[in-house]
């Protein structure tokens, strides 16, 4: 089976998740002055961009990966939807995050963003590696050098992921700056890594 019908779920679920973050910020109410509560906003702001980054980059690696893969099977695909579920729920911690970064709930908050994009993580991983062990679906002609590169990166996501989530225990505020700060170490590799891509549909 090709990846053509898998691809087209998967940036339908990319597409839904991302809109979803911007409809979760709150318009300021009437009764508060709305420079005052636009600014006083801001950790709605902060996780939006996060999670924006974090998903888009996701969809970004995801595109990289299946153009590396020549066809498809039922296990891979079944991978896929797992992965598919982790993306589609980050807008809830997101809008945890958000509501709760200031107050009393701030840990559990940013616990379960953690936990949720640890999860996604390993999914990732794990429809990746799947995938490329012993070049199982790789296609004939990807760039083995894309393919070795690919793993380097996605091995270490879990566990960096995971670390962060830990540091929520101690300061929320520390481990969302974590989460965003592995959000552009992932656009930064994505990039390095578009540069050597092969030139595949």
């Amino acid at each position: 089976m090709e990846t053509g019908r898998l691809e087209t779920f998967a940036d339908g679920v990319f597409a839904i998740a991302a809109t979803l973050l911007i409809i979760g910020v709150t318009v300021p109410d009437r009764s508060t002055a709305l420079g005052h509560a636009v600014l006083h906003a801001w950790p709605e702001y902060a996780a939006y961009a996060v999670s924006f980054v974090t998903i888009g980059i996701m969809w970004l690696n995801h595109h990289l990966c299946l153009r590396q893969i020549g066809a498809v099977d039922r296990t891979f695909m079944v991978l896929n939807l797992f992965l598919m579920m982790c993306i589609a729920f980050v807008p809830f911690p997101t809008k945890l995050v958000a509501l709760h970064l200031r107050d009393d709930g701030e840990r559990a908050a940013a616990l379960t963003y953690g936990v949720t994009l640890t999860l996604t993580a390993v999914c990732f991983a794990a429809f990746w590696f799947y995938a490329a062990r012993n070049n199982r679906l790789i296609a004939e002609d990807a760039d083995p050098m894309v393919i070795k590169g690919i793993s380097r990166s996605y091995a270490p996501g879990a566990p960096i992921y995971g670390v962060a989530t830990l540091v929520a225990l101690w300061e929320a505020n520390v481990a969302v700056a974590l989460f965003a700060a592995i959000a552009l170490f992932y656009v930064v590799e994505s990039s390095f890594f578009a540069r050597a891509r092969p030139k595949r549909g």
